[in-house]
This record gives C-alpha cells, structure tokens and sequence, in this order.
C-alpha cells in the first residue's frame, strides 16, 4: 500500500492539497491541548480549561457545516481563507489576554471555534477531481487521509509542548494558528480548489441531514469524538501525578502514532463487503482498546496502552469516510463531511467537559472510564441502527462523484 500512496502523491496537486489542508487543521486538531496547557499556565482549574475547549469545540461544532453549506454555493476560496483568518485572530486573542476575564476568554473560542476552515471536508470534496473520478483511488485517498490525520495528531502535540518549552503556552497558540492561516492559504491557491464547484443540489432545508443514514453516522461519531476529547483531559491528570507536560505531550503522540500504524495497516488491502457493517467492527474495536487504559500503570507502559488505544481510531474514520460519501445526497459532499467534523468535535467537547469534573471527582481511572464509557454508546448507536446504514438507494456515492469530477473536467460545473 506504500507505493500505493506513493502513487497517489505522485498525482498532480494532490500532496499539496494534502499538506495545505494538515497544516491548515493545525490549530483545530490541538485546540483541545493548547488551551488545556495554556489555562493550567495561567493558574486555571482543570474545569475551566475543560469548558473554554468544550466552547471551542461547540463553537466549531457549529460554524463547521454552515461553512462547509457556504463552500458547497460559493466555492472554496471566498470562505477557507476569511475564516482561517478570523479563527487564528480569535485564539490570538485569548493569548494575549489571558483568562482573568472568563467573558473574554469565552468570547475568544467561540470567535476560534467557529471561523475554523472546513478543510477537512473541502479536502474530501477535491479528491474525486483530483484523481480523476476513479473509485478505488478515491477510497484510497480516504485511507491516505486518515492516515495522514494521525501524523498531525502524532506531530500536533509535539509543536505544542515544543513551543511552550521553548516560549510559552502563549505562544504556542500563536504560532500553532499563524501555521494554520498558511496552510488554508496554500490550499485555496491551489488550481483544484479555485476551480471545482459542487455538484447542483436539491434545495432543502436539512441539507445533508435529510440522509437517515448520515444522520445514524453521526450519532455514533458523537461518542467516537467524546472518547478522544476525554483521553486529552484524564491524560492531564494523569502526567500531572507522573512527570508532568513532557509525559502528556508523548502519551498524545503515542495515540496518534497508533493510529497511524493502525490505519496504514487497515490499508494495505482491499477490503469486501459493505463499509457500514465493517464500521460496525471497527467501532466494537477502538471500544476495546480503551479498557486496559484504566490500569494507568507507570509512563513507559502507559504511552504502550495509549498507543494500543489509537490503533483502531485511523480506520474507523477511513472507514466512515465511505459511509459518508455513500450517504451524502447529491450536491452536499462538504457539508456532509463537515457534520461529521462537526458531531465529532462536539463529542470531543462533551467528553473534555465531563472528563474534567469526573477527574477532580474520582481521579485519573474515572477520567479514563469516559472513553471506555463513550466507545461502548458508539457501538450501541450503530447497533440500533442498522436498518437506516445499508447500501443507500439514491444518494452521493463514489459513483455520484465520478460523474461530477468528469463535468466538471468538461468545465459545466464551473461558474455554476
């Protein structure tokens, strides 16, 4: 699968976009790090540091398919770039003013959240044009994402304690988000970006979410995001009692490094069947693997199990990528994809919000009980949903973007 990815790369602007969009998520992907590291700087508790990312997360949660719906009438540049800006102005704002005013740093993120670029689902939206509409490509490029996502959230963590040892947690949130501005500026630059349009969309107020099957996705991404969010507040707690923030900056790198292995194994082959019962799997597996978390053994054997814990993460978001793209209706592939940032995020919220409380209540082993908690309600949601998650009869699959990369090759989609 190497050269598989290699091959991809090779493709005309695709490691571009690929890089400009990592880069440019920067600042969305260690959000939930920098403010908790930044907050605990200034003297905050850990539920204050829990609910200024929560808000940041909420806000994201928000801003992510109304501006992913504003991408899909407008185009890219006229919305990534603005809102890359306004999103690195308002966490400069919370650096430069502390929290001595909770009105203002509340204020901060929710500027932050909201403005955050949608492009992860831009990036998506591109792949079936930039690789020439072929299916098996198009689901490799998903797997190649994936993949590449856990190498920012491996490297992520590492810029930002990087940063604040080397300056402080002020300035790493402002240099995490200038990265970010010059990422979304590389991307909307780019030829595939300034030229591609979506697809003609039936008007309806729900958009994407008319989709039964998008909508059951999204119900269990909500508890997929929530694990992760509470692993980033009880691995705080726990490095607080065992080494401090070099501890919690590899147990984060660890996850992501799982995940990457994880993912380019998941790779490696062709898989049969359909994705929505794979996903089914994949999902009973990353709840596994949070379990043996709760031991929270010394630092070297605990950066083993959090990296165990990360090894399913990569493919089940590759996986869900398909599941999207097959549920999405016709003319919303951005939006569609920013939902699903958009449930994630807010589970990521929501899961540093009751994981801070559930610290300061019970300790380091009832921080790491609400991944293992949430990982088991996103299996149930899939479980109860089955009937809706089955190959969709009419909607935006693989097959929906072929056709809209070859007009728009064909230079009918443009200027639409």
């Amino acid at each position: 699968m190497a050269a598989g990815y290699a091959e991809l790369l090779r493709t005309k602007h695709a490691a571009r976009l690929l890089a400009g969009t990592l880069v440019g998520r920067l600042p969305n992907a260690t959000a939930a790090i920098a403010i908790m590291l930044f907050v605990r700087a200034e003297g905050g508790s850990y539920s204050l540091a829990g609910a200024l990312a929560a808000v940041y997360g909420v806000a994201n949660a928000v801003g992510q398919p109304l501006l992913g719906r504003a991408v899909d009438l407008y185009g890219q540049p006229r919305v990534q770039l603005p809102s890359a800006v306004v999103a690195a102005l308002g966490m400069a704002w919370l650096a430069l003013a502390g929290t001595g005013s909770a009105a203002v740093a509340y204020a901060a993120m929710v500027v932050a959240g909201f403005f955050s670029p949608p492009l992860e689902g831009g990036l998506r939206a591109l792949w079936p044009s930039v690789l020439g509409g072929r299916e098996d490509r198009v689901h490799a490029a998903y797997a190649l994402d994936a993949v590449a996502q856990e190498v920012m959230y491996t490297v992520g963590p590492l810029i930002v304690t990087v940063s604040v040892a080397l300056w402080s947690p002020a300035g790493a949130l402002l240099v995490i988000n200038a990265l970010g501005v010059l990422g979304a500026l590389s991307v909307v630059v780019s030829e595939p970006s300034r030229t591609w349009r979506s697809e003609p969309r039936e008007a309806h107020w729900l958009g994407a979410l008319r989709s039964p099957g998008l909508r059951a996705l999204l119900g269990a991404f909500f508890f997929v995001g929530m694990a992760l969010g509470s692993i980033a507040v009880a691995a705080i707690a726990y490095s607080d009692d065992n080494g401090g923030q070099a501890v919690y900056g590899w147990l984060m790198a660890a996850l992501g490094l799982g995940a990457l292995v994880g993912g380019v194994v998941y790779g490696a082959r062709q898989w049969s069947g359909a994705p929505e019962r794979r996903l089914r799997l994949l999902v009973a597996l990353l709840a596994l693997g949070y379990l043996p978390l709760l031991l929270a053994p010394g630092p070297v054997a605990m950066t083993a199990l959090t990296a165990l814990a990360g090894v399913f993460l990569a493919p089940t978001i590759a996986c869900a990528f398909i599941v999207v793209d097959r549920h999405a209706p016709v003319g919303t592939v951005t939006e569609a994809f920013s939902w699903l940032v958009t449930f994630f995020g807010v589970g990521a919220a929501a899961g540093t919000a009751v994981a801070g409380p559930a610290v300061e209540l019970g300790g380091t082993v009832s921080g790491f009980a609400v991944p293992c908690a949430a990982g088991v309600a996103a299996l149930l949601v899939l479980t109860f949903t089955q009937r809706v998650l089955v190959a969709p009869g009419r909607s935006r699959t693989v097959t929906g973007s072929v056709a809209g990369a070859a007009e728009a090759a064909e230079g009918r989609l443009v200027g639409n």
